[in-house]
């Protein structure tokens, strides 16, 4: 079982921002839920792009099924071969003029032509894509594989989760700190931080900035290097 002093735990999402990836970056071991219910209105299989100046829609196309499966139930549809490709189109239209097309697309490939249509199993391949591209050695843990946990809901969840892990200190995106005391944490002997993400900018060819994109944008306009050092760029609190 991987362990780690520090852990963070996230839903699976494909490409998703940079704050992900920082706080991938910054514990022992990053726990991914596959056995959570998934929510069409949610993020797991869509996310934002820049096109003509303005934030676009891509979406992973799913197969017609109960509202009331798991993300590691859910399947992408029967017309993924045709619609990969106009994904593949969109992009490729939108970011072709960017410095870092080439390798940006080199990446994107990799996550698009994963052949599982299984929702959980396509995601997870695309974490541990970007994750080895931007050579981040954190631990990665599936939640099913943790002891039996889902029948817990939101703190006790991540709490026996930690504790499971032998954790220390739980670190969550800053939005939690309107649903977790750090009291309550202490009282479980974990310490409970949160990570909030600077103000990074590059150049988008816009007029204006628009943040919290697809990590996509950044990897098209700045690299794979220039991700790296945006790593670092968050505050704990």
């Amino acid at each position: 079982m991987p362990g780690g002093d520090r852990i963070a735990i996230m839903q699976p999402y494909f490409l998703p921002y940079l704050g992900y990836w920082q706080l991938m970056n910054f514990v022992d071991t990053f726990v991914i839920y596959d056995d959570i219910q998934f929510t069409k209105k949610g993020w797991i299989h869509r996310n934002r792009y820049l096109n003509n100046g303005s934030d676009q829609m891509f979406t992973l196309p799913l197969k017609k099924d109960s509202d009331f499966l798991d993300v590691i139930e859910r399947k992408i549809a029967d017309s993924w071969g045709e619609e990969r490709n106009k994904i593949r189109k969109k992009i490729e239209g939108a970011y072709r003029k960017a410095p870092h097309f080439e390798e940006g697309m080199m990446i994107f490939n990799e996550c698009l032509d994963f052949d599982d249509r299984n929702l959980f199993e396509f995601i997870f391949h695309s974490i541990r894509v970007v994750k080895a591209r931007l050579a981040i050695d954190t631990k990665l843990a599936v939640s099913s594989h943790i002891g039996f946990t889902n029948e817990l809901k939101g703190q006790s969840r991540v709490v026996e989760i930690c504790k499971l892990l032998g954790a220390s200190e739980y670190v969550n995106p800053i939005g939690g700190q309107k649903i977790y005391s750090k009291h309550s944490f202490k009282e479980q002997g974990l310490d409970l931080k949160f990570h909030k993400i600077r103000d990074v900018q590059y150049d988008q060819n816009t007029e204006d900035f628009i943040p919290n994109l697809s990590l996509l944008d950044m990897l098209m306009f700045v690299g794979v290097e220039g991700t790296k050092k945006e790593l670092s760029s968050f505050e704990i609190k």
